[in-house]
This record gives structure tokens, C-alpha cells and sequence, in this order.
């Protein structure tokens, strides 16, 4: 391979093109971004940096005296993959021809319908996200938080940390129950409560109120009114002056229709992350790669997944055809809510029995395992990182 190009520009692709050197090519090597910003890091958006406590210089992935010997192009939006051509069209008609292909073009935050030119509402996904909704914190206001997953939790809690008045709204009966199962999201996603965060649970959002907009058409800056507040399907209306939407996010994968890319829920990849093209890998969000434990394919939408899965993909783009990699080590994500670490490793739902190994759950201080006929699939801690850390070896040690 003479040219790679990795597509994606945030951690699965910085990682990706780190492997490419690390691994011995030294051809030209083309990272596309669409945002126009080098690669940063993307957990502080919702804590540390929305806060206020670091700034953006803090948030960059790469060293001062890295240097990839890379081309750039960013701020530059891939529309297609031309795959007879080996080439990628990009939004400004330019078109980037390459032996081997990285595509890590990551998720994008899920919207709410009808939401679209009302001020004061917010997805959280990007850096330009996180300055907009920092800046109308600093304003103070009532928060509405509509989806009480991880993104909207970190929201919540550093919402409530600067002292403004926070509701959660989650349209399932327990939040977190997807990823912690229904007992472990419950005590874990009654930290809300724990602080004095309204949490309401098993209603939907109907709609928003605030919204001016008339007959007049669009209005010259695109912005029909201010949000006033959040609509319930149950007939409520939870007063707000600023909303985050954090109902998940989908794999960006449109400009790969037509390719002979397949597609199943983001990029349909073998365990090595190889996809059904030849000279073609996929990381990152939008990569689903294939679980042999479970015998499905995945999204791991997770930091470390971004770091580490790249090094088999690399390994696999320069010696295709070459036997599939090991078992990628679980998936493992964390995060800090309301001053409680929180720590998971696994897949939940593989598990038919939860037990506490140490702590205890009404303290917020515990250690959970789950298992499946005895033996280990996942792991929860809550303020528990030593142990912690040895039961995530000791589960990868166990499902390699």
C-alpha cells in the first residue's frame, strides 16, 4: 500500500493512523475530519470543560512534538466512497484516492424532532456543542435534561455542581437499565435524587413549548423563538430555559450507501475489523464489530474502544488476508457523576445473576459482578477503582 486514508479525525481515527506508523507504513497517510478542529478529547465535554475547569488546549489527543507526517484535510465532509476507484468524494468536490481505507467517522448525537431553530435547545457531541451549551450555563437557568443516559447524567450532575436547577426526564422505566441492567441503573441513576435532581422516569417528551414560529417563513437567522419549556406525554410541562437532548447517537454511515460497504447498524466488521471490501477496516462509533463470545455484532460506543481496536484493524488493513485477530479485550467505559466514579466493563445483559462482592449499593460504594452460569461477563464499581481495576483483569482473563 502506497496510500492510506483514514476517515474520521477524532480518537478511533487519530488512533488508527498512530497504529499505521507504529506498525512499519510509511506512505503518504490522508486523515479526513469533518469538523475542523485537530483531534481532541471528547469525556471532559460533559464534565471538566463544560464546567469551565480546563480549557480547550487541555482536550488535545496529540503530544507537541507528535508528528505523523500525515495530510490533513479538515473541515472537509466525506459524501460517498467510490470503491471500483478506490476513492472518497468530499462535500467540497474533492477526491481523496487510496490502497487501504479507515473509516472511523463516528456518531452523531440524535436529535429531537421538531426541535430544529429553537434557541436554547442542545445536543452534546461535539467540541463547538460543548462551547455553545458552556456559555448559556454561565447564564444560569432551569435545565431540562431529556434522556437519562451517561451523556445526559454527566450533564446533569455538572449542571447541578454550578448550582442551577436540573430535571431529568427518561422515557424508560429505569434509566441506564441498556447498559447496567434494571437493578444496578436504578442505584446507579438515583445519584439524581441522592442531590436533589428531579428525575422523572417512564414518561415521554410530546414536544416543546416556546416555539414562535408563524407563517412568515424562516426567520433571516434561522432561530424561531426560545424554548420555554418541556411538553410530557402525560399532559405536564416541566418549565426550562435551556434543554440538552441525550437520547443517543447514530453511527455516521450515509456517505457509505451505494459503496458495497455493508451496513447493519454502522459498519458491519469481522472481529478483526475488516469490512466486506477488500483494503477496507472500520473503527470506532460507528463500527460493528463481531463478538465471537456472544456470536452478534457490536457498536462499542466507548474511549477505549476507540484507542485500542485500531491496532488490530491497522494490523489487518497491511497483511489482508492474513487469520482473523485474538478476541478484543471487553468492552469498558466509565464516568463521574455528582462526585461518584462509575466504572463498567462487560456486557450486562449476558448475565443471569448480579451479585455484590463488596460495598454496598445505598452507599454508593460498591462493587457488583454479573455473571452467567457461574462465570464472570460483566462488571460494575461505584467508587471502587482498585478493586475495580483487578476484576476487569480478571474478566478479560476470563473470556479471551
Amino acid at each position: 500500500m502506497r496510500t492510506v486514508a483514514v476517515v474520521g479525525a477524532s480518537l478511533a481515527g487519530l488512533s488508527a493512523a498512530r497504529c499505521l506508523r507504529n506498525q512499519g507504513f510509511d506512505g503518504r497517510l490522508v486523515v479526513i475530519g469533518d469538523e475542523s478542529h485537530r483531534p481532541y478529547d471528547r469525556p471532559p465535554l460533559s464534565k471538566e470543560f463544560l464546567a469551565g475547569t480546563i480549557g480547550e488546549a487541555d482536550l488535545a489527543l496529540e503530544t507537541e512534538d507528535e508528528d505523523l507526517q500525515a495530510e490533513w484535510l479538515l473541515g472537509a465532509r466525506a459524501t460517498g466512497l467510490d470503491s471500483a476507484n478506490r476513492a472518497i468524494r468530499l462535500a467540497d468536490g474533492r477526491e481523496v484516492r487510496a490502497d487501504g481505507i479507515v473509516i472511523a467517522t463516528g456518531a452523531a448525537a440524535r436529535t429531537l424532532p421538531g426541535a430544529e431553530g429553537l434557541a436554547g435547545v442542545h445536543t452534546l457531541r461535539t467540541l463547538d456543542d460543548a462551547r455553545a451549551l458552556r456559555d448559556e450555563l454561565a447564564r444560569g437557568g432551569r435545565l431540562v435534561v431529556i434522556g437519562g443516559g451517561f451523556i445526559g447524567a454527566e450533564v446533569a450532575s455538572t449542571a447541578y455542581a454550578l448550582g442551577i436547577d436540573v430535571t431529568v426526564i427518561e422515557a424508560a422505566p429505569t434509566p441506564l437499565a441498556g447498559p447496567l441492567g434494571e437493578t444496578m441503573g436504578g442505584i446507579v441513576s438515583a445519584l439524581h435524587t441522592d442531590h436533589g435532581v428531579r428525575l422523572l422516569c417512564g414518561v415521554g417528551v410530546k414536544g416543546l413549548g416556546g416555539d414562535e414560529r408563524s407563517e412568515m417563513g424562516v426567520p433571516p437567522d434561522g432561530v424561531w423563538g426560545k424554548v420555554e419549556a418541556v411538553l410530557l406525554e402525560d399532559g405536564r410541562s416541566i418549565p426550562a430555559d435551556i434543554v440538552v437532548v441525550g437520547v443517543g447517537a447514530r453511527p455516521n454511515v450515509e456517505w457509505l450507501e451505494g459503496s458495497g460497504v455493508t451496513l447493519d447498524n454502522g459498519v458491519k466488521c469481522g472481529v478483526d475489523g475488516r469490512t466486506s471490501l477488500a483494503g477496507v477496516v472500520a473503527v470506532g462509533d460507528c463500527a460493528s464489530w463481531y463478538d465471537p463470545r456472544a456470536g452478534v455484532h457490536r457498536r462499542v460506543e466507548h474511549w477505549t474502544g476507540a484507542r485500542e481496536r485500531p491496532d488490530a484493524a491497522v494490523a489487518t488493513l497491511l497483511s489482508w488476508g492474513a487469520a482473523e485477530s485474538g478476541v478484543p479485550r471487553p468492552p469498558y467505559f466509565w464516568s463521574d457523576q455528582y462526585g461518584v466514579k462509575i466504572q463498567f466493563a462487560g456486557h450486562a445483559a449476558d448475565a443471569d445473576s448480579v451479585t455484590v462482592e463488596a460495598g454496598a449499593p445505598d452507599d454508593r460504594n460498591v462493587l457488583v459482578v454479573y455473571r452467567r452460569a457461574g462465570h464472570p461477563v460483566a462488571v460494575l464499581g461505584m467508587n471502587q477503582p482498585r478493586l475495580f481495576t483487578r476484576w476487569r483483569k480478571r474478566l478479560a482473563a476470563t473470556t479471551s
